[in-house]
């Protein structure tokens, strides 16, 4: 009978207990909210690009060569060669500016971009022709830079806050494990209703970008590749290619020679200094 007792008793305290931590966990949730939130698709998108982006920080100024490569549907190519200098901006976009050397009728001819986080971004072309500068309304930044399939826009820093993000999916590409994230132009002057990019899961690197235009049609492909590591932290594509599927149309920005922190300053990224730029 004792022993009756005190297995009533045990299963008695026992009962009690599982109560009290039952409304603890209770109290908890409605308190607290769940103890692990799913993160959205919208976040996740967000967290990658935030990831991407924190990692090219502090690079300071680079500078580079680049050779142009415009290829037009019957496969005939010409080819110019540029200048590239960029400078870094805490706390906003990158300033950059691209001069061309050849060929002879283009040389001189020169692009200055601020880009900015929030506000639309502001460019400058210099034309030796010219002999002028001409600065580019924000409605024209869709238009094609030089005759390439690269607009205006697509020559700015892509900051993080000129877009919305939604994660779609990971994906397998050329044998690297992606994210592939949509992203939403937040600027009503772009010429994209929205972009598909692919970046690698180990380096988050810039892969691929599918680029859709105003009708939500895709318009653009751009594909990166030969990718270089310098001062042990910055990747760097040697080789971009957009492809215009509308047109049958390719542009291919080769570079070499990255040097990095070379002492660039805000005053070498002047729109009156363009025609002075050698």
């Amino acid at each position: 009978m004792k022993n009756i007792f005190r297995s009533l008793a045990y299963r008695d305290f026992r009962s009690a207990n599982a109560i009290r931590l039952s409304t603890l966990i209770l109290s908890i949730v409605l308190t607290q909210g769940p103890l692990v939130q799913a993160e959205s698709a919208a976040e996740k998108g967000l967290a990658i690009a935030t990831e991407a982006d924190s990692r090219d920080n502090g690079f300071g100024d680079s500078t580079a060569d680049l050779a142009m490569l415009i290829e037009n549907s019957a496969g005939e190519l010409s080819r110019r060669e540029m200048r590239q200098m960029s400078l870094e901006v805490p706390a906003d976009g990158d300033k950059n500016i691209m001069v061309f050397d050849r060929p002879r009728d283009l040389k001189g001819t020169a692009i200055l971009t601020f880009t900015h986080k929030t506000t639309p971004d502001e460019q400058w072309l210099y034309l030796p022709a010219l002999k002028r500068v001409k600065r580019i309304s924000s409605a024209d930044k869709s238009g094609p830079f030089m005759g390439s399939e690269f607009a205006y826009e697509d020559l700015s820093s892509q900051e993080v806050e000129k877009y919305a993000y939604r994660y779609l999916r990971d994906e397998s590409l050329e044998g690297e494990l992606c994210f592939v994230v949509e992203r939403t132009p937040t600027d009503e002057n772009s010429g994209y209703t929205k972009q598909i990019a692919w970046l690698d899961k180990k380096d988050y690197r810039l892969q691929r970008v599918d680029y859709y235009d105003r009708k939500n049609t895709l318009l653009k492909t751009m594909l990166a590749a030969d990718y270089q590591q310098y001062l042990d932290q910055y990747w760097r594509a040697q080789e971009l290619r957009m492809t215009n599927h509308q047109t049958g149309k390719s542009t291919t920005l080769k570079y070499q020679n990255f040097q990095f922190r070379t002492g660039l300053k805000d005053s070498n990224f002047n729109p009156g200094a363009l025609s002075r730029i050698r």
